[in-house]
């Protein structure tokens, strides 16, 4: 298959990797010194694999002309103008493995309700200092599952191909027929662990198992769960959405939140939230596309969320000053 990936950071870096070495046809938007390295040495994968890939890689992506897939996986505030340049690329279909449950609005609004997928990654990995000219290697950490589906439900073809080019070449991949309650179920999970990792600069698996990060990480998850059934979301009984999480009382929650560090402690013990590598190089965080669109959901439907509105207040401020 042919497949075009926007932004070369950790996810999108391993998606091109793990793709091109499985012999399909990968071009990766790239930009500044890291698109140079890369176009020279490849893409470098370290942690959970060892290889060395190249691809196509792209600086001016208003010169592609038609692709099988688009992988949007760069920063959500960036997507408008990332997307700009490929309004006229002809696809079969565009997803998006971003943060956040508007990802596939901004997909619908450039290449149409027909041609967007709803996707969710499960995926864990940073990106290494770059070493004189050589790029800096990906350390892929967390082997998780991507996830897609058709935003209407169901089963499909081309879902369906796309998942068996993912699984061949060696990626985790699922096809799921109720994609936008998966994407709101790892949302309610995303908000539950962002500001605690930013606040606490630890590896997910420590906060997570503490008792008094872990009651912060529980109610703003049982906060964003409830919005999201005011929204009209079907939460799957699974993942961060499960009745140990959202439905059992408090203190079971926090229990839920610390039996899920532990594993984590065990499968991918140096995973750092995307957010908190972004802090750490005083980026812009992604916030007003994520937490900040929750509130005012919650606003809208008359949803009491203080400890999630804490949280965003918290993360609006970092924000500003990285920015």
């Amino acid at each position: 298959m042919k497949f075009v990936v926007i932004g070369a950071g950790a996810l999108g870096s391993i998606y091109a990797a793990y793709l091109a070495r499985g012999r399909n046809q990968v071009s990766l938007i790239a930009r500044g010194e890291r698109a140079t390295a890369l176009a020279k040495h490849g893409i470098a994968v370290t942690g959970r694999d060892s290889f060395s890939v190249a691809c196509d890689i792209v600086t001016q992506p208003e010169t592609l002309r038609e692709t099988d897939v688009l992988i949007v996986a760069m920063k959500t505030y960036d997507t408008e103008k990332a997307l700009a340049p490929l309004r006229d690329l002809k696809l079969m279909c565009a997803l998006s493995v971003q943060n956040g449950v508007l990802k596939n609005e901004l997909l619908s609004d450039v290449f149409g309700p027909q041609a967007t997928l709803g996707a969710v990654s499960m995926i864990g990995g940073d990106v290494l200092p770059a070493e004189g000219d050589l790029p800096g290697a990906v350390r892929y950490n967390m082997a998780g599952p991507t996830i897609i589906g058709e935003p209407g439900g169901g089963e499909s073809a081309r879902v369906q191909e796309i998942v068996n080019a993912f699984i061949q070449s060696g990626l985790n991949a699922q096809a799921s027929d109720d994609i936008t309650s998966v994407e709101w179920s790892k949302f309610v999970g995303w908000s539950g662990f962002s500001t605690l990792a930013i606040l606490t600069r630890l590896p997910t698996w420590r906060f997570m198992t503490d008792a008094d990060t872990a009651l912060i990480a529980a109610r703003v998850m049982r906060e964003t769960a409830q919005v999201a059934i005011h929204h009209g979301v079907k939460l799957p009984d699974s993942g961060f959405s499960s009745r140990e999480f959202i439905n059992a009382t408090e203190t079971d929650a926090v229990k839920a939140v610390q039996a899920y560090g532990e594993t984590m402690k065990e499968k991918a013990p140096a995973f750092r939230q995307s957010i908190l590598q972004d802090a750490d190089r005083n980026r812009r965080l992604e916030v007003d596309e994520t937490l900040d669109f929750t509130l005012k959901l919650a606003a809208k439907y008359g949803v009491p969320t203080p400890t999630l509105d804490l949280c965003c207040r918290v993360l609006r401020a970092i924000s500003r000053a990285n920015g």
